[in-house]
């Protein structure tokens, strides 16, 4: 077990990536692009400027775990375990990432690229989508009740597949709610 360590500047896109449990440490710089990062444990830890994308997350345990100007290309949160799931996002770019499934109510997404994201199925009640772009993001079947959208952009969310109750929209976003009728909003 790792516990209030700090980890710089490693790169594990040639080397592996050592198993288990970290608690309240923090990564920054790190590369671990296509890395294995499979079955570990991360509670309380902070990645900055660090490079996820591609990472295999299978049964990773996200619990209390920040990610700060982080690039996060491709990640499979669908298959990182769910048990006390619990991530915010800042600056973060997210492109083409999975959440299908998953749990993450109140999470903070804040000034994050979330471009073809794919939240169906999943439980955003309470979250906050700050000044993110959501371009070609997938929302179907999902729980938004009292999610805030009001100062994202690039949206389009079919309220007759979602559960929108009490969500947060700016004026701006309305044609993002209504483009699956056809309206010309002017």
């Amino acid at each position: 077990m790792h516990y209030n360590e700090n980890f710089s500047k490693l790169n594990h896109t040639t080397s592996p990536f050592e198993k288990g449990e970290y608690e309240q440490c923090v990564f920054e710089q790190c590369d671990f692009a296509e890395a294995d990062l499979s079955k570990c444990v991360f509670v309380d830890c902070t990645f900055t400027e660090c490079n996820l994308s591609s990472a295999n997350i299978n049964q990773t345990a996200f619990r209390e775990v920040a990610f700060k100007d982080c690039k996060m290309l491709g990640l499979h949160f669908e298959n990182c375990n769910e048990f006390l799931l619990a991530v915010n996002f800042e600056n973060c770019t997210l492109d083409l990432s999975i959440f299908f499934g998953r749990k993450m109510k109140n999470t903070p997404f804040i000034n994050c690229s979330l471009k073809e994201v794919d939240f169906s199925d999943v439980d955003l009640s309470g979250a906050k989508f700050d000044q993110c772009d959501l371009h070609r993001t997938v929302f179907e079947n999902s729980n938004l009740e009292r999610t805030d959208f009001s100062t994202s952009y690039n949206f389009i969310i079919n309220p007759d597949v979602n559960n929108i109750k009490k969500a947060v929209f700016s004026l701006n976003g309305l044609p993002g709610l209504l483009m699956k009728y056809e309206l010309v909003v002017s």
